[in-house]
């Protein structure tokens, strides 16, 4: 017979909880399942919130058995898997680690393969441009940790996971972005021209958090001052002639660029960084650096659509977080930026989570804590923490980005 050590954390509720070791026979699945049930029952009858237990990250029938029953995957450390299951509408929703999609190939022509090398993704193909950590594009979402994908986590805990969110479009797409060339130039529309022009959809506007950047890395950020809508038409007809219209800043590690619908904008060669943005995928290209593929064909362009959004006052320039342990770099119209700083070890409180929040590692070893729990944060990791989360503090030596919906 079969024998497993399982470690039950029984009844989690405000003050109590006790933990029991023992020994389960996975060949007797309805014994097992009886258990399960009976332990469902007291808990439920002392008016604990949830059932939680533990399992060895190699013991995959014990998972399979797990999640087959309901139980959902809750966090991993130590070699060990937590599970879940709720028992009430009081207990809470603790943060999921999301695995990402990527955009790669001759969708990003201009990418690399970074995104492996430096944060140890799994992409399929070089170049791979895009890791789109929290998704709900279609064909395109992220899922947890058991491959459940994000629009279906939300189906299933509604208001408690996504807040007010959880009846409508998902308004936040979260992306770290590896250019290993130049990206096109190009505009994105604001919700009113998307919802006319793009079926009903999310215009895009969006941040960048610059991870990392070569000496003199530059972005284009807007257009030069004086140049014309008439101007910026001909040189783009022209191609190349529209490069000195273009105006360009120079960027390093830290610098935050708040690039609102109708901003001219494209990131330079050589630079990674954290995106977040409006959940949308329209994007409209003015020029391409007249870049080629291998059978000689240039990108597709969309210059009447992106003439019709670009606002051409628009001149932003980068800025930086203060140092200190919780820094809000922005507080914009769709969401929010904060970077989370521990010092000396000193655990620091995450802010409180109104609708849902996306949390990722930007450097060095964090951990993430709540009552009961933890999960490590590394680089390029991001968790999705929803609305019923518990308390939260990150501890460690490194940074992390937090965004939230506005």
């Amino acid at each position: 017979m079969i024998q497993r050590e399982i470690n039950w954390l029984f009844g989690i509720k405000p003050g109590t909880f006790r933990l029991e070791s023992g020994t389960l026979p996975i060949n007797n699945r309805d014994a097992l399942r009886q258990k399960l049930q009976e332990a469902e029952n007291a808990l439920a009858s002392q008016g604990c919130d949830s059932l939680r237990c533990e399992v060895d990250i190699s013991d995959t029938e014990m998972i399979q058995f797990l999640e087959e029953y309901g139980m959902r995957r809750a966090g991993t450390g130590d070699n060990r898997v937590a599970y879940e299951k709720q028992l009430s509408d009081n207990c809470p929703l603790l943060p999921l680690r999301m695995h990402p999609a990527f955009r790669g190939g001759k969708l990003t022509p201009w990418g690399g393969e970074r995104l492996k090398t430096v944060y140890g993704k799994d992409i399929a193909e070089v170049p791979t441009g895009e890791s789109l950590e929290v998704s709900c594009i279609p064909g395109l979402e992220s899922t947890d940790d058991s491959g459940v994908k994000l629009p279906e986590l939300i189906r299933t805990y509604g208001v408690r996971f996504a807040g007010r969110f959880a009846d409508g479009a998902f308004p936040l797409l979260l992306k770290i972005i590896d250019a290993a060339e130049p990206l096109s130039v190009q505009v994105h529309p604001d919700d009113a021209y998307a919802h006319d022009h793009e079926n009903g959809k999310l215009g895009k506007t969006e941040a960048w958090l610059i991870l990392d950047a070569p000496e003199g890395a530059e972005l284009v950020y807007g257009i030069r001052e004086g140049t014309d809508l008439a101007t910026l038409k001909a040189a783009c007809e022209q191609g190349a002639a529209v490069e000195p219209l273009l105006r360009r800043v120079k960027v390093k590690p830290g610098d935050v660029c708040y690039i609102p619908a109708g901003c001219v904008h494209a990131i330079g060669a050589g630079i990674m960084l954290y995106e977040i943005q409006q959940s949308s995928d329209i994007t409209y290209r003015f020029y391409d650096w007249n870049r080629l593929d291998k059978n000689g064909k240039g990108r597709e362009l969309h210059l009447k659509q992106a003439l019709d959004v670009t606002d051409l006052t628009l001149a932003p320039e980068p800025v930086r977080a203060e140092d200190t342990p919780v820094a809000r770099v922005l507080d914009k119209t769709f969401f929010t930026l904060d970077i989370l700083n521990p010092r000396e070890g000193a655990p620091v409180d995450v802010p409180k989570i109104e609708d849902f929040g996306l949390l990722t590692g930007l450097d060095g070893e964090l951990t993430l804590r709540w009552e009961n729990g933890s999960m490590p944060l590394c680089p390029g990791e991001s968790l999705y923490i929803p609305c019923a989360a518990p308390a939260l503090t990150i501890e460690g030596d490194g940074r992390a980005a937090l965004s939230m919906p506005r």
